[in-house]
């Protein structure tokens, strides 16, 4: 464990709109981590102008300075929400390439991956992101390793999901600096019960998600979002849960209130209103994505489903996100 003389200082970097929630438990376990260790960290609130920075909540945050300012060089962490690239230019993402070079530890936290992936400082590494843009993250940046992780440290790259992820983000991190004891300590305090590990995902258990507990079923949701792209045939998804597709169906009738097929297709369709609202892909890119055999295929099902086509819908979810909505959902 590197032993440190002077507090460690952190930086965190806020977009416009970034999520308070992602930032505040990213920071509270430095506080306690101060409260029962000593002095071990600083921690100071950039902006790319200086400027007051709002919260996707509207809570407007004052900053201790600009992030070009001299003495940034890491550990920084970029702060985003769901439009995490409205005010990234070439100036900003050249600085966080500077930082990086430095050495220190580079992190995001919720969308701040997505800046970081703007700027070629994920490329080869692992790395996550909110689960509602994982989807889009995985198709606009295929050079970074993603698997939907709550957290991923590799190497000098520190990401989470946002929300209650940078805590355990930050508590490895601590563990890491000053030993495991200090960190149990800090998770205590906050009614943390346990610290979550490398690995874990950040969506609930189908179970969960979905309120049903048959374990044939809930094997059969599993294959279908993992099988978008190409989606399963229905008699395929009941030969692998070893069920006859009589059973499947009533399955899905029972628990769901739905065909499996027609359930299998809001699945797509969701994934599909993810692309469309987090990515600039094409609708025919999306469609491909989402199992779709055309551009139109996919724009008369999402129209049935959703009351508008894929470019309205992506003209509106910009608009609505764009004022006050906290895109990431945290």
């Amino acid at each position: 464990m590197p032993i440190l003389d002077a507090p460690q200082t952190i930086s965190f970097l806020l977009m416009p709109g970034f999520s308070m929630l992602g930032l505040m438990s990213a920071v509270e376990p430095l506080r306690v981590a101060n409260r029962f260790g000593g002095m071990l960290y600083e921690w100071r609130f950039l902006t790319a102008d200086g400027e007051p920075a709002a919260a996707s909540n509207g809570m407007r945050f004052v900053p201790d300075g600009c992030v070009y300012q001299e003495g940034i060089d890491g550990p920084l962490f970029v702060c985003a929400g769901f439009d995490p690239e409205a005010t990234l230019d070439d100036r900003l993402r050249a600085r966080l390439r500077r930082v990086a070079a430095a050495g220190g530890i580079v992190g995001g936290i919720d969308t701040g991956s997505v800046v970081l992936a703007r700027a070629g400082l994920l490329d080869g590494h692992r790395a996550t992101v909110h689960w509602e843009s994982l989807a889009a993250f995985r198709e606009t940046f295929p050079d970074v390793k993603v698997k939907g992780y709550l957290f991923e440290i590799d190497r000098n790259r520190h990401t989470c999901s946002g929300g209650t992820s940078a805590i355990d983000l930050m508590l490895h991190m601590i563990a890491d600096q000053h030993g495991d004891p200090l960190s149990v300590r800090i998770s205590e305090q906050f009614i943390h019960q346990r610290i979550r590990g490398v690995g874990e995902g950040q969506r609930m258990e189908p179970v969960l998600r979905y309120g049903v507990h048959h374990p044939k079923l809930l094997l059969i949701l599993v294959m279908m979002e993992r099988n978008i792209e190409s989606p399963l045939p229905v008699s395929e998804a009941a030969r692998l849960a070893g069920i006859s597709e009589r059973q499947m169906h009533r399955l899905f009738q029972d628990h769901l209130g739905e065909s499996p097929s027609r359930f299998y297709l809001g699945i797509r369709l969701e994934r599909a209103a993810q692309l469309l609202a987090q990515s600039d892909m094409s609708v025919v890119e999306i469609a491909f994505a989402c199992g779709f055999s055309s551009g139109s295929h996919l724009s008369t099902r999402f129209k049935h489903r959703f009351g508008q086509s894929p470019r309205d819908f992506r003209r509106d979810s910009a608009l609505d996100y764009g004022s006050d909505a906290d895109g990431t959902g945290i």
